[in-house]
């Protein structure tokens, strides 16, 4: 078992704060991928978790066991880094063997670890050639097989794969969520690219400012945002934002619709989802500003009230600069905010 706990987790540079309470629970198994900006936190925690860095406060639990005193030699971990760290005067069945040789693994052992990760992603051809022969997505695959052939109870990833081009990343991406799936291995992936987060992740952790917004299913995470940054975050293009004026009991005013909402004492904000509109009778007012034809749907970017407001709308929808549009809402995919705390409204 190789269940992940982090409780109270915090660390701090100085004066600066770089994480505020962490807890968080990967469960065995499981594919947590860390999301968030530059400088929200992320790869400090990954580091934390590694023994790279010391947390100021809390604990880090791997497989029952408190390993926040620990080397990260004695943690039962691997990792792949950013630069992939490929030794470049070694074959490649030399690096994927370097982690067993310091461990002093049997010849036959190292063997056949080498040649089984090997072949699960996709190398077994190349175990006689040296990194410079190798192209970027050949050598990824190479510190991914390194970090498998220790059969670790834990794999943490720290951006792998920000480095290959976009199609490279898009067969990796597929190649290494079957890989850890067979290995059957707990992994921990930090990103910052949210298409990358969706595809791979059992469970997403959205971080902000040090903090993680929200944990859970990309599904959820996508539909159910549960604060307004997640929202803002997450989809390309993100949520459309607009104020909403309470108007009685449940009812507020959105750029001059009336829409039912939930209950509240004062005013609040609309949110959705910019796929979430149909355009039809009594709708949200929009001036079309830009439109953007993008083979199966078109984006239409239009003017609400001085705001951008950004619509998906089937391929053949007709639409051109200058054209007054009526937005309407599928109710059952608007959300709510509060503006002051910036929570999602239930």
């Amino acid at each position: 078992m190789a269940e992940i706990e982090i409780k109270g987790v915090a660390k701090r540079f100085g004066a600066f704060t770089a994480l505020h309470q962490i807890d968080l629970t990967i469960t065995n198994q499981e594919f947590m991928v860390l999301l968030g900006a530059s400088g929200c936190g992320k790869t400090t925690l990954l580091r934390i978790i590694a023994g790279l860095e010391t947390p100021s406060e809390g604990e880090v639990w791997i497989g029952g066991r408190r390993v926040d005193h620990l080397p990260p030699r004695q943690r039962g971990i691997a990792m792949v880094f950013q630069n992939y760290a490929v030794f470049p005067h070694l074959t490649v069945y030399e690096n994927i063997a370097f982690g067993l040789r310091m461990q002093k693994k049997p010849q036959s052992e190292v063997d056949h670890r080498v040649k089984r990760t090997a072949e699960l992603m996709h190398i077994e051809q190349l175990l006689q050639r040296y990194s410079g022969q190798l192209s970027g997505g050949q050598r990824q695959r190479v510190a991914v097989a390194r970090a498998l052939a220790m059969e670790p109870d834990v794999i943490l990833m720290d951006e792998p794969l920000s480095n290959l081009d976009a199609l490279l990343r898009l067969e990796m991406r597929a190649e290494l969520k079957g890989v850890l799936a067979h290995s059957k291995t707990t992994a921990i992936y930090v990103t910052h690219d949210q298409v990358e987060a969706m595809s791979l992740a059992d469970r997403i952790a959205v971080m902000h400012q040090g903090r993680i917004v929200q944990a859970a299913s990309p599904v959820e995470v996508y539909r159910n945002p549960a604060a307004r940054f997640v929202g803002s975050f997450i989809g390309n293009p993100p949520m459309n934002f607009l104020p909403a004026t309470k108007s009685g009991e449940e009812r507020f005013i959105v750029a001059g619709s009336m829409l039912k909402g939930p209950k509240a004492s004062g005013d609040i904000e609309f949110a959705i989802r910019p796929e979430d509109m149909d355009i039809g009778p009594g709708g949200i007012p929009a001036t079309v500003r830009v439109v953007e034809p993008l083979g199966a749907h078109t984006l239409i970017t239009t003017d609400v009230e001085g705001k951008i407001f950004r619509v998906v709308l089937d391929s053949n929808a007709e639409a051109k600069t200058g054209d007054m549009l009526s937005l309407v809402p599928r109710a059952d995919r608007i959300r709510w905010f509060d503006p002051q705390s910036t929570s999602a409204i239930q």
